[in-house]
């Protein structure tokens, strides 16, 4: 099933996001994990791809094994970086004979070392540009996009980046899945943004549930995105209580 219909049918879509395991005892951690989230109904489960395309086999693997052996729809995570266009061509089509219809189109973050993103000769600068090639090489695939409640890190300033997302949805995008947040003002706001530019696709809450304070520390400041100083508060006093 594609995005959009996943979209269209439920009124209500849980989605999941794993991270492809670097081991074998990872494996089996995850698949135990798997079988306890997928009783849970979800939509999809999506599978993110490492940075500079590091899981780009994994991802595609467990992207298999969550239609084979649990029977739901997967969405492998695709990035830009340190791809030719050739290249990017390629990875879609073992996608397609995969039977991977489903993809979250991302520019992704620069190379460790590198301060700004920068396209590799022959490779695609934006995600939207990522987008349009789907649409031309898979017109079927469904897509899926990011979006920023509290604006890209990189982008300039709010008005500037729903334009860039705006993009992204005219190329072709079935629906928008934020990057987390722990204001929910601050999506509420964004969503009403949205439809005020006349983006119309599902706008999809990205969710972290929190386990670690110390991780979810490093993740809001990598990301950019607000931790409340109460909650933070709460959870530095909480952080080695196990119970």
């Amino acid at each position: 099933m594609r995005i959009a219909d996943i979209f269209r049918e439920r009124d209500f879509s849980l989605s999941i996001e794993i991270f492809p395991p670097k081991t074998a005892d990872g494996d089996a951690a995850l698949c135990r994990h798997l079988e306890r989230l997928t009783s849970f109904d979800p939509g999809f489960v999506s599978c993110t791809y490492g940075a500079g395309g590091t899981t780009r086999d994994r991802t595609l693997n467990w992207c298999r094994r969550i239609q084979d052996d649990y029977s739901r729809t997967a969405t492998a995570h695709f990035t830009c970086v340190a791809s030719r266009r050739d290249e990017i061509i390629r990875w879609l089509e073992q996608a397609c004979h995969a039977s991977i219809h489903n993809i979250m189109a991302l520019r992704g973050d620069p190379p460790e070392g590198q301060q700004a993103f920068t396209a590799v000769g022959g490779g695609l600068r934006y995600a939207s540009e990522l987008v349009e090639l789907i649409r031309e090489r898979h017109p079927d695939f469904g897509i899926g996009v990011a979006g920023y409640p509290e604006k890209h890190p990189e982008a300039p300033d709010a008005a500037t980046d729903l334009q860039n997302l705006k993009r992204k949805v005219s190329a072709g995008a079935d629906a928008v899945f934020t990057q987390l947040f722990y204001i929910n003002n601050n999506f509420f706001r964004f969503r009403d943004a949205c439809a005020d530019l006349r983006i119309d696709v599902p706008i999809v809450p990205g969710i972290m549930p929190i386990t670690e304070f110390g991780r979810i520390r490093r993740i809001t400041s990598m990301c950019g995105a607000s931790f409340p100083d109460d909650l933070s508060s709460r959870m530095e006093q909480a952080q080695d209580d196990r119970r």
